[in-house]
């Protein structure tokens, strides 16, 4: 069998759905992760095995190590041999800093960057072992301009740029990769919820004039986790629509 045997977190929905559905489709092997959700997660591994791809669902909350540990134990069963780490669970809870509640910072923290080291802590040395591996880092474009309302995620998101520009020097001479994926306003069940006059507000701040597509946040992930992108490592890829230039 040809294809990768790949790990994705927060798989359920939005642009890890999409990460899960691109990547099986292509001949990989996928097990993925969600917190809350279970019935359209299974729904989704039951549908794509269906189509012929290769793909589980297991309940895991990243920000708990031990759930951490038990899904990579359960994704190595399923999978045997593991070769990507795709970081993407996410949360937010957005309120102005001068109203936030303490537990809303450490929710967002314990997930969105905690829950990144926990997931690669629990790989990273089986991948400098086998000499391979990439890591791909799902972050924001709010973690370079910030976003009023947001300091909580957007400082995890930053957080997520140190942390791959880091990990990439750490590992680089054992022959593995790690890599960052910026989004800007992408079209998800979040902006599916948004006024439509909010949304054209948005779209005028971009320059291509739309919202991007999972899918295309997707494809991206696709090319850096593929042989296409062996001497790429530590960089950060903003996929905005020239939101950020």
């Amino acid at each position: 069998m040809s294809g990768k045997n790949i790990v994705v977190t927060g798989g359920s929905k939005g642009i890890g759905k999409a990460i899960v559905e691109t990547l099986a489709a292509e001949g990989n092997r996928v097990a993925f992760s969600y917190k809350s959700g279970k019935e359209a997660s299974i729904q989704l591994a039951d549908r794509l095995s269906k189509e012929g791809s290769f793909v589980w669902a297991f309940q895991a909350d990243v920000s708990d190590a031990a759930q951490v540990e038990e899904f990579i134990s359960f994704a190595k069963a399923k999978l045997g041999d593991i070769d990507v780490l795709v970081n993407n669970a996410g949360i937010t809870r957005d309120k102005s800093l001068f109203i936030m509640p303490k537990e809303d910072w450490d929710d967002v923290i314990a997930t969105n960057l905690t829950g990144y080291y926990n997931m690669t802590r629990a790989l990273i040395g089986y991948f400098m072992k086998s000499k391979k591996g990439c890591v791909v880092n799902i972050s924001s474009v709010g973690g370079f301009t910030g976003v009023g309302g947001q300091t909580n995620y957007c400082a995890s998101k930053a957080g997520i740029i140190g942390f791959t520009k880091a990990l990439a020097r750490e590992v680089a001479k054992t022959g593995v990769r790690a890599v960052c994926v910026a989004p800007g306003f992408i079209e998800t069940d979040m902006t599916a919820k948004m006024n439509e006059k909010h949304l054209e507000e948005i779209k005028r701040t971009v320059p291509l004039g739309r919202l991007g597509s999972a899918r295309e946040v997707a494809d991206l992930v696709s090319f850096l986790i593929s042989d296409k992108a062996r001497y790429i490592t530590g960089s950060i890829f903003t996929i905005d629509g020239g939101l950020s230039a």
